[in-house]
């Protein structure tokens, strides 16, 4: 068996990962400011993908691999925003909002919050593949035609999956 050619009675995650490293190196890379940040998330995509119960449904290991990929920056920046966040007390503005409770200001910035968890769950239901498409869309602000080529999806693929995800985001019982 040469580098390139795995073995193919290896598990799953060491062939899909063998095959695909470089490729998910670069996809890392370029999402991710630090170097060693990078070999930890692909460090967590092989571990994921070491995880998966019934490989032989993937058809498309590389999207598959890529898609784990993305969730993983996203969740990863997401873990670092909350991380760096500090809070100041400033006693003035403690007591100006106690004495204004009913401020609209500071109930929009809780539903903002709450609307904000609410919709981290909803995606959480998501399959991971949809998630990934979604977001590339959506948040990253990709073309269909772009994500198509960041994936290895073909073009319909990828509105079959935004229209699915959306419809299922649309259906999902948003309440608390």
């Amino acid at each position: 068996m040469t580098a390139e050619t795995p073995d193919p009675d290896a598990p799953f995650a060491s062939t899909a990962f063998q095959r695909y490293e470089a490729q998910l190196h670069r996809f890392l890379a370029r999402r991710l400011a630090r170097p060693h940040d990078v070999d930890d998330l692909a460090q967590e995509v092989f571990m994921r993908l070491a995880r998966i119960e019934k490989p032989e449904l993937i058809r498309k290991p590389q999207a598959y691999l890529l898609s784990i990929a993305a969730n993983l920056v996203y969740e990863f920046r997401l873990r670092g925003q909350k991380e760096h966040e500090q809070v100041t007390y400033d006693s003035a503005t403690v007591e100006q909002v106690a004495e204004h409770v009913a401020d609209p200001s500071v109930r929009d910035n809780a539903e903002d919050l709450d609307l904000q968890r609410r919709l981290d769950r909803a995606l959480e239901q998501l399959p991971p593949m949809q998630r990934a498409v979604l977001l590339l869309v959506k948040r990253d602000g990709y073309s269909h035609k772009e994500v198509a080529k960041k994936t290895g999806l073909n073009v319909r693929t990828v509105e079959r999956y935004v229209m699915e995800a959306t419809a299922t985001m649309l259906t999902m019982d948003w309440e608390p």
